[in-house]
Formats: structure tokens, sequence, C-alpha cells
């Protein structure tokens, strides 16, 4: 596809860039940045607006194969670029769970075939994440996979988790754990805490997640494995972190939106749309969530994209399914809830998941592919639920006014969403 951006502010702060110039693509990849006189191509005026590259949504659930009812890689990819997001890495919690390399073939081909977003899979650690023997890793990379994790699900036996790691170093590949140890996190539905104690519901402490944390940054110093946590939420892991990072370890993390935004007061009204694994936290622990992503502690800010049909979320509170929809509201959330530096936003969205996924990088530079997010970070909009490009609904934040939208997704140089004003 051909096409020249216009007027816009050019941001990508990998290489150092941020000037308002033109963004010439032909046949799908960047072929300069600059002043551009190319009248023959279609043009797109950015004026107002910031062109980075592409967002990068490295923890999103697709349900298929298996929970079409919920998502399907089609509407899922619909909503991704909606939300800004050029490319999405699909964890492989589907039914079956994605444990070998025709789950991770399969999910590749239907992307490729119906999905306007790219879509990275991610396969299981262990054989149907039942945490006893690994998957067939080695095979899943040479189908496609991007990186390893049982999300939803922790590897809880500690050797498993450090064969995990060092098997994974032989393929660069990242391995992403939900940090909860379901000893402590037994039976609970929300977190522990004054709201739990009021509501009369069985509390997930925050030691579920540190007490993870902490035993895997050890397992991760000793092997030396490229290790993420996904889905940070409390101040100790957060803590736990920034000093293994000091340290050198190999180590990066992710925060999700909602965890940076609402604490477990959202949950006062039995409101099943603020039920999520992790749960939604304290203040205090926003608070510190908050610190890390303005000190770098927080490499990238992820979804966690977790559709669930209706009915399934009508259930009483214990009985709901964890979960909430992020992929198009957590651009909007992360520009008014973090008034973060431009520079620092895009690297956390674009730059930082290329970086810690095995993905062939993409910029804003000569000769890349032309994946790029257009965002208006004045544009003033309500989100309105029943808009999603979703097939799910469950989403805690309908109705919310927000500043700062993605208002155009270019993938191989075309135009696959838009809404300006």
């Amino acid at each position: 596809m051909d096409l020249v951006i216009k007027n816009g502010r050019v941001v990508d702060p990998e290489r150092k860039l941020d000037a308002v110039m033109d963004v010439v693509v032909r046949n799908g990849k960047i072929a300069s940045i600059g002043k551009a006189n190319v009248p023959d191509i279609p043009q797109f005026d950015a004026k107002g607006f910031i062109v980075a590259p592409g967002f990068f949504d490295i923890h999103v659930h697709l349900r298929e194969p298996g929970t079409e009812e919920a998502e399907t890689i089609e509407s899922g990819g619909a909503a991704a670029v909606a939300g800004g997001f050029v490319a999405v890495a699909a964890m492989p919690n589907t039914k079956p769970p994605n444990d070998n390399p025709s789950i991770t073939s399969y999910i590749i081909s239907e992307a490729r075939r119906s999905s306007l977003a790219m879509v990275f899979p991610i396969g299981a650690v262990t054989k149907e994440q039942k945490g006893e023997t690994l998957a067939e890793i080695g095979e899943m990379v040479e189908a496609g996979i991007v990186g390893i994790s049982d999300d939803g699900k922790p590897v809880m036996d500690g050797r498993l988790f450090r064969r995990a790691l060092e098997y994974a170093q032989l393929f660069n590949l990242p391995v992403i754990q939900h940090c909860e140890d379901l000893n402590l996190s037994k039976g609970g539905v929300m977190h522990e805490g004054l709201y739990s104690t009021r509501l009369g519901l069985k509390g997930i402490p925050s030691s579920a997640e540190d007490t993870m944390v902490s035993r895997d940054l050890i397992l991760a110093e000793t092997t030396g494995g490229k290790y993420h946590v996904a889905h940070l939420s409390t101040r100790r892991a957060v803590e736990m972190v920034r000093a293994a990072k000091a340290q050198g370890l190999n180590i990066t993390a992710e925060v999700t939106p909602h965890h940076f935004t609402l604490t477990d007061a959202a949950v006062a009204e039995y409101d099943t749309n603020a039920k999520m694994n992790p749960p939604l936290r304290s203040q205090d622990d926003v608070d510190a969530l908050r610190k890390g992503i303005a000190d770098g502690t927080i490499d990238v800010i992820a979804s966690d994209h977790a559709p669930h049909h209706f009915n399934l979320k009508m259930l009483e509170f214990d009985r709901a399914p964890f979960g909430i929809t992020g992929l198009e509201t957590a651009v909007g959330l992360a520009f008014t809830e973090l008034q973060l530096p431009v520079g620092r936003l895009i690297a956390m969205f674009a730059t930082n998941p290329q970086k810690i996924m095995r993905v062939k990088t993409w910029g804003l530079f000569e000769g890349s592919d032309a994946h790029l997010t257009i965002l208006d970070p004045q544009r003033n909009w309500i989100f309105d639920v029943n808009q999603s490009r979703s097939k799910s609904r469950n989403s805690p934040f309908n109705g919310r006014a927000l500043t700062g939208k993605a208002v155009a997704t270019i993938v191989h140089g075309k135009v696959v969403y838009e809404d300006r004003q």
C-alpha cells in the first residue's frame, strides 16, 4: 500500500525522533521521513496528531479456538485496531490450549485470514497448562510462538519453572508468569481487605502475588532466563522487580490500565465487571504501580483483554469468571490517568513490547514495515461498551470520559481503522 502521512508530529523514542514531518509509505514499507511532495499517492493529513510506531498489546485473550461465543480472532483483531494496536500477542489458554504446533499454526493462519491486526501466539509452558510437564516448546517456536506462559494459571512447581527458564534461553523466549500462589489465593474472588470484609467475599491476599514474584526472581537470577512478570498489581511486587532490575537481572514487567486506574472499591456494588485476577487492589498499590511506571520499573502497558459472554458475567459474584475487555480503552486510560511524556507512553505501548517479544522490529525508520498508530492526545471522548468491536461487553469503564485516543491504525501501510472528528 502507498500512502503519505502529512504534517504529523513523528515520535519514535527508540530513534530519538520527535518533530513535525511527513512519512511516505510505498508498498507497505516506510520509504522516507521528512518533507515530502508526492501528490501521486493518497494523503493522510495528521496535523495536530502524533504519528507513532504501531502499538503492540502483548497480553490478550482471543478465545479462539474453543470459546468463540466470547471472542474470535477476527473480532479481537477488530477491537485491537480500534484501540490503536497494530498487533497483539495471544495468550494460550484457549480450548484446547496452545501447547503444540498445530494450535499455533491454526492461530497464525486464521489471523492472516481474518484479523485486521497482526497476531503473535504465545505458547503454553506446560502441556494442557496442567503444570506437570513442559509443552512442545521447540516445535511451537518453529511454528511461530513469540513467548511462553501458562497465563490464567501460575506454574506452581518451582523445579518445572526453573526448567522452563533454562530451556527458553535456547530460543531467546520470554517466560511470562501469572504470579499467584494458589494455596494462598484458593477460593478468593477479590482483593483481601476492607471491601472484601464488608461485602462478605473471600479475599485474595497481596501475599499470593508477592510470594510467587519472589520465588520467580530467585529462579531468574539462578538461570539467567528472560523473565516477564504479567499484570503486576501489588506494592511489594513492584519493589521486588525494581530491586531485581537494579541487580541487572533479565527482568521485564507489565501493568494493566485497570490496575493503575481502579481500586477494590469498584467492587462495592458486587459489580462482576470489576472482577479480575489479579484483583483490583488498594489505593496504596495503585500509587506504587504509578510510581513504577514513572521511574521505569514497569516496562509495558498491556490490556489483559479477557472477554466473557454476557451470561457468564451475569452470574453472582462468586461464580462469575475473572476478567474484563480492555483493547479499546487501554490507550485512552493511559493518556487520561498517567499524564506521561509522549515518548514514554509510546515506549510502553510500542517500543518495549517489541523488545520483549521475538518479533521483527518496526518503527519510524526507512525500510520498516509501515505499522503505525496515529494519536490525538486532545481528543475528548466517552467509551460506549455497546459500540465495542469485541463480541463481549464486560468492561467496568462503560460511560467513562477519556482524553486521548488512537484515531487511526495502519498495518502494512493500509489504514485499517480511522476515527477522526
